[in-house]
């Protein structure tokens, strides 16, 4: 027994119990209301009862007959007595009282009593409604702020969020004051029960009023309900809590203009926005005689939606989803020019892919979709389940045609990009595949779907050479260039790599990614021209070495901005020493270059980021750093100590253990050392202490953070200056690494 049916059967139970509580009471009535009274009682709600009398003056007694026994159950107890003038009178001021009596039911006592407080409860609800629905609204509106989107966080809040069960409460309160909410009693239902369901369960495994549903327990959650994994839950949760956000949004659209009444509404004659298709009243309507068999006339619906900003009237879409009005197997011109209107118009572009995918079109359009529908990526750098990263991608991409020579390309290539994750394996190599069978049937000439395979095969490539590799060596530069071909393409994949990043989350698009990101296009553009790359500097840069005769055989520390120059002695390990003081006061390295200079002496450059926001303590780094230079910080200890605390306040990362490849292709006179592991403190340092320990030199480093997870990329060599060419010593490399990160915060 789950979700609806286990909450009545759990509430019908408690009835029959506070019956025999009880007992027989004249001018009394036990009445349950909120949760309790719908009969939505969880594992661990709590009750919400109400002892209604008719002024009897011994009414404590009854009630302390009551109370006690269900505090002594352990059961929490949300308990009041009032008379029905008492109640009322709560009601007419609160909120939240006044949507606790809309549902109230008499358990046990004068049915009569109950009757009559609720049906007054609701005659004051409707004759109110203006001021409730209005309030309410308001409610509903912070309560999105606050717990944000059911469908797209990885822990979502089933009750509190936009999408949960509190909007369905909300929805069937406002319908008890207005009949202007269609489909209420066809389409919630089931959706709220996917979300009842899943909370039933959370709360039975837990044992506690849980709603929140964490990553720990959602495989078990699974388990229970006969699902193979976490991932179909958490599938099924998004695309019903997107169904009820979708309706609770068209719902409050409808109210509002309700509660403004015919002043407030948009009387005009309709405006013709295409064949079949008119603005009416502020919604984009079909017309009556539109020709339901044209295959573009949802895209060209949702389209005019998207660049009006005007929702769709649910008999525009509701029309064409009865017909075979989708494109076939070759799109037509219009079919195609509809797409690529819809994709460009913008931010409006959300709320009508939303409206096509709410009533099964969107799927039907392109049936590729529904691998992506509503699927979860498992970690917090992505904001937005697949299928809506796409879509936020094409409107990200939008405000970027005018950079591109083919703006079509560069929307249908962001709405298509992640196309492949709905799929086991190599998401780009699916995608590959998806997308030249899509760009063909959308009707694209043999060159353009050559030109958008080229895209989402390398739709990563701008985004992770600009931060895993040094962009002052050549070999980066020609390898960029022989994978893109072109200048028109590489426009088109930087403003791609630019939406991407954009439509994952505010993390994933700093303004040092897109120097990065600049840096390297610029550069591979001038090859594309035809001339050569720069070569890779040898020595430091003048204003290095002038520092470096600055510190006169000592230590030197210069800041300026996020840029740190140390010059000191040459000795092995001190780039593990400055990154190990800069993770004690709290630094991530963003960047990092390591030169030999003359005299003994030695230059490193680091770009930093101060990871909790404050302004860097640079004496107090300079400091340290002598210190751990001189072996009077016990720099090993104080990172554990700090780890630890970094760890506790953070969570637990769901990474696995650290991985560890070595590339010597990537550049003519290093080897590219890749390590993906947890972010926590002291990582980057332990990474370099593994290569102390193989007496392995750095000579530039790169670190990224993605989420709970750091990859941070190093240009090494040995003490001969040479690359790591043999197999034995890789492994020796690979194990030494997951050794010292095993030892983070231990």
């Amino acid at each position: 027994m789950q979700g609806r049916a286990f909450c009545r059967a759990h509430a019908g139970l408690v009835d029959q119990w506070l019956e025999e509580l009880f007992a027989d009471e004249p001018e009394t009535a036990l009445v349950a209301v909120g949760g309790y009274g719908r009969g939505e009682l969880a594992p661990r709600s709590d009750l919400d009862l109400v002892l209604v009398h008719r002024g009897r003056s011994d009414v404590s007694r009854v009630a302390q007959r009551l109370w006690y026994p269900i505090w002594d159950a352990g059961l929490a107890l949300d308990h009041s007595v009032k008379t029905v003038k008492e109640a009322l009178a709560i009601a007419a001021r609160d909120l939240k009282a006044a949507l606790g009596l809309l549902d109230a039911r008499t358990v046990a006592g004068d049915d009569d009593l109950g009757a009559e407080l609720a049906g007054k409860a609701r005659d004051s609800w409707r004759r109110h409604r203006g001021r409730w629905l209005r309030n309410l609204g308001d409610a509903v509106a912070e309560r999105h702020r606050r717990f944000g989107d059911v469908a797209f966080l990885l822990e979502p809040d089933l009750k509190e969020g936009r999408g949960g069960l509190r909007d369905v409460h909300a929805l069937m309160a406002a319908a008890v004051a207005v009949d202007v909410i269609p489909d209420i009693d066809e389409v919630l239902p089931a959706a709220e029960e996917v979300l009842l369901t899943a909370r039933v369960e959370l709360q039975r495994i837990t044992g506690k009023a849980r709603d929140r549903l964490v990553l720990q327990e959602q495989a078990a959650v699974a388990h229970r309900l006969g699902l193979p994994d976490a991932d179909g839950l958490m599938q099924r949760v998004s695309a019903a809590a997107r169904t009820i956000a979708w309706m609770s949004d068209d719902a409050w659209r409808r109210i509002d203009s309700f509660l403004e009444g015919p002043r407030g509404r948009i009387v005009a004659t309709d405006r013709r926005m295409g064949a079949g298709v008119v603005l009416r009243e502020g919604e984009i309507a079909v017309e009556a005689g539109a020709d339901l068999a044209d295959e573009s006339l949802a895209l060209r619906v949702a389209a005019a939606a998207a660049t009006t900003g005007a929702p769709i009237d649910r008999a525009g879409l509701v029309r064409p989803r009865s017909g075979a009005a989708v494109p076939a197997a070759r799109w037509s011109d219009a079919s195609r020019r509809a797409l690529v209107e819809l994709l460009t118009a913008g931010p409006g572009a959300v709320a009508a892919c939303e409206a096509l995918d709410q009533h099964g079109l969107l799927v039907r359009i392109l049936p590729e979709w529904e691998p992506v529908r509503s699927r979860l990526q498992h970690n917090p750098y992505h904001r937005f389940t697949v299928d809506r990263h796409l879509i936020e991608a094409a409107v990200q991409a939008a405000a970027l045609v005018r950079r591109v020579s083919r703006p079509d390309l560069l929307v249908v290539a962001a709405w298509l990009h992640d196309i492949g994750k709905g799929h086991p394996g190599d998401h780009t190599a699916t995608g590959i595949e998806l997308t030249e069978r899509i760009a063909t049937r959308l009707g694209f000439s043999a060159t353009d779907v050559d030109t958008l395979v080229t895209l989402v095969r390398h739709h990563l490539l701008l985004a992770e050479t600009a931060m895993r590799r040094d962009l002052s060596d050549p070999t980066t530069v020609m390898r960029v260039a022989a994978a893109v071909g072109d200048r028109s393409t590489l426009a088109l994949l930087a403003a791609l790599t630019e939406a991407d990043a954009k439509a994952t989350g505010e993390a994933a698009w700093t303004p040092w990614k897109a120097g990065l990101v600049d840096e390297l296009v610029t550069k591979v553009a001038s090859v594309l021209s035809g001339d050569a790359p720069a070569p890779k500097p040898t020595s430091p840069a003048a204003d290095l070495v002038a520092l470096v005769a600055q510190a006169d055989g000592g230590l030197l520390t210069r800041a300026e901005g996020s840029r740190l120059v140390v010059a000191a002695p040459d000795r092995p390990g001190l780039f593990c020493l400055v990154a190990g003081v800069l993770g004690l006061h709290g630094l991530d390295i963003l960047e990092a270059d390591a030169w030999s200079a003359a005299g003994g002496m030695a230059v490193d450059v680091f770009h930093v980021d101060d990871a909790f926001g404050g302004a860097p303590d640079w004496p107090g780094f300079h400091d340290d750093l002598v210190r751990a230079v001189d072996g009077r910080l016990p720099l090993e200890r104080r990172l554990v100590e700090r780890a630890r605390t970094y760890a506790a306040h953070r969570g637990p990362s769901g990474q696995g253990p650290a991985t560890v490849t070595v590339e010597n292709t990537a550049s003519e006179d290093a080897s590219v050392v890749e390590v993906r592991a947890s972010d926590a403190i002291g990582v980057l340092y332990r990474i370099a202490r593994a290569f102390l320990d193989l007496e392995l030199d750095i000579r530039h480093a790169k670190v990224q953070t993605l989420g709970h997870e750091v990859v941070d990329s190093f240009y090494v060599v040995d003490r001969q200056g040479s690359k790591l060419d043999d197999e034995e010593r890789i492994r020796q490399l690979e194990k030494a690494v997951r050794f010292r990160l095993s030892q983070v915060g231990t």
